[in-house]
């Protein structure tokens, strides 16, 4: 048994992301933790969902762009005087965002499964509001935290509890940041080009970006927490 980790997929084909699956050799007695943001960005992000929910050795652990689809749910619902008075300014915000931050194509689909596909558009919401926002993972001797981007406001003295949604789903961290001596922190979010590592991950002495920035045209790549191999693909 093998465990794997990628992240920002951001609406990757999923036949593609099938393909990579196979060429990493990853199999039934395989686990694989997706690090968020398999939507946005691009056609493919409610089919990877789909997939998802098919999937019982993959997790998705929640990364921003599935929070703010979770937050713009009320912008699919019927449009009443009740419903408009119960829209909060940060309901207003996250649309907005979302839409801004590459959601326009996963908006359109949602709206379609609202016709077509109802009962499976609620099977996807329930798994979304399920996803964890952090998993703690042991593998031969060496211990993980994984999660969307990180830590933000990070201190070794704070619970997991003190950390708002913000700080685990939208940090950025700078490339001096630190955080647990002990465990290995692995994330996305942040593209690892933004530090020079035009499509590669970045390593540091406490955490890991695996997020290699497929938006910007480069295939997912994986890492496998067992001996923290990465595997990387050329398009």
């Amino acid at each position: 048994m093998a465990i794997y980790v990628t992240s920002d997929l951001h609406g990757f084909s999923i036949a593609k992301f099938k393909q990579l699956l196979k060429k990493i050799g990853f199999s039934g007695d395989d686990w694989l933790y997706i690090l968020g943001d398999v939507i946005d960005r691009g056609e493919d992000g409610i089919a990877i969902l789909k997939w998802l929910l098919e999937q019982p050795n993959v997790e998705l652990i929640r990364g921003n762009h599935e929070q703010l689809l979770l937050d713009s749910l009320w912008a699919f619902g019927e449009i009443t005087d009740e419903s408009v008075s119960k829209v909060s300014a940060r309901n207003i915000g996250s649309l907005d965002m979302w839409a801004s931050n590459g959601g326009t194509p996963t908006i359109s689909v949602i709206r379609q499964m609202l016709h077509n596909d109802p009962v499976n558009l609620e099977d996807i919401v329930d798994y979304l509001n399920d996803t964890p926002l952090c998993e703690s993972v042991e593998v031969n001797g060496r211990s993980f935290l994984l999660c969307h981007s990180g830590f933000g406001n990070f201190s070794k003295d704070k619970k997991f509890s003190d950390y708002t949604e913000h700080d685990i789903l939208w940090n950025r961290p700078s490339v001096n940041d630190k955080y647990f001596d002990d465990i290995i922190t692995v994330f996305g979010h942040t593209p690892t080009e933004y530090y020079g590592c035009d499509g590669k991950a970045l390593v540091t002495d406490t955490w890991i970006d695996i997020d290699v920035g497929v938006y910007l045209g480069h295939n997912p790549m994986f890492l496998r927490l067992d001996d923290l191999q990465e595997f990387y693909f050329d398009n």
